[in-house]
């Protein structure tokens, strides 16, 4: 007689997958967000449009923010600090009744992050 005995350990694949994807979101979302935060150069002068957004204190680019869950991750300007400005350069919006031109700095960040977050997933669960 042969006797053979299963268990059942998918629930440790699942917890780990979890875990790592939290990790790799944050890791992600921090790079996404230094980008951007670099991108955006500090000058009184209006930027050109098309070109991420001038900064004359520096706000915009410390207002940047990142939240990860186990779902993913969401990055930009806290709107608690900058209001809708940054929206505004993004999208190309009126603003206080400006009309702002396109300023993309997010998007841009988020499509050069593109390459490197596949890279980050790899060995992230055992080998």
């Amino acid at each position: 007689m042969i006797k053979i005995r299963t268990e059942d350990k998918l629930h440790r694949v699942a917890d780990a997958a979890k875990k790592a994807a939290f990790r790799n979101f944050g890791h992600a979302a921090a790079s996404i967000r230094k980008d951007a935060m670099a991108s955006i150069e500090r000058s009184d002068a209006p930027s050109e449009p098309g070109e991420p957004p001038h900064t004359a204190g520096g706000l915009l680019p410390r207002s940047i923010a990142y939240a990860v869950d186990e779902n993913g991750a969401v990055i930009g300007p806290r709107a608690s600090v900058v209001g809708q400005a940054g929206a505004a350069h993004e999208h190309g919006e009126t603003f206080h009744g400006d009309d702002f031109p396109q300023r993309e700095f997010m998007g841009p960040a988020l499509d050069r992050a593109i390459p490197r977050i596949g890279g980050e997933w790899k060995g992230s669960i055992g080998e």
